[in-house]
């Protein structure tokens, strides 16, 4: 993909817009109704492009079931070392945790852990410990995977669609001397990460579409 079109980095404005112009298939490779798509993603952060431009693509081509692959585990957690990835309702995976509390009837997690985050943030410790953790521990990592592949599939589109994650074990399987997964567990390197993300649940659970730091 040419730079100017890559959609991670892509203004929000104009990020909608884009996804539309980057991709395109090989029609005829696929047997309509018979075979199985499997596709290979690094990583899906906001599911933006699987949701409005890949997945009604490859639906095109009548395959009977699609598999998203990421090589990436789950992003879960804002990146405050470079990477600009700080508002925690752009995360296609902590979208699909609340909507699992919902259809659960656990909302009240939520208020009380902004009720935590408030106390500590008084108390100015809102650094000492990520409460943003506490989300995802009612559920399984297939779970989750789960309500995400409903979250980018199109309404319209009938195909079924799985995703398939890396685990966070096997990354570090593959990856042994590089050991920083803040993105993927939570577990931040410095207490600075830990009130970036407790900043930016805050400003989520408050409706600020702004950054936690």
């Amino acid at each position: 993909k040419d730079v100017k079109l890559r959609t991670f980095i892509t203004q929000d404005s104009s990020r909608d817009e884009m996804v539309q112009h980057v991709y395109d298939i090989a029609y005829g490779t696929v047997k309509r109704n018979t075979d199985t798509l499997v596709i290979i993603d690094d990583s899906i952060v906001r599911g933006t492009t699987l949701k409005q431009s890949i997945i009604r693509m490859l639906s095109r081509l009548g395959p009977e079931k699609i598999i998203i692959v990421s090589s990436a585990p789950q992003i879960r957690y804002p990146d405050c070392y470079g990477i600009d990835m700080s508002k925690m309702g752009d995360f296609v995976a902590f979208r699909a945790a609340i909507a699992l509390l919902k259809e659960r009837k656990m909302e009240t997690l939520l208020t009380n852990l902004l009720e935590e985050c408030r106390e500590m943030q008084r108390n100015n410790k809102l650094h000492t410990e990520n409460v943003v953790r506490k989300i995802y521990q009612p559920f399984t990592a297939e779970e989750i995977a789960g309500k995400i592949a409903t979250l980018i599939t199109p309404e319209d589109i009938k195909i079924p669609v799985q995703v398939i994650y890396q685990t966070i074990e096997t990354l570090h399987e593959s990856c042994p001397h590089n050991t920083g997964d803040w993105y993927f567990t939570g577990n931040y390197p410095t207490a600075g990460g830990n009130k970036v993300c407790n900043k930016a649940f805050m400003n989520y659970m408050e409706g600020k579409n702004v950054r936690g730091y």
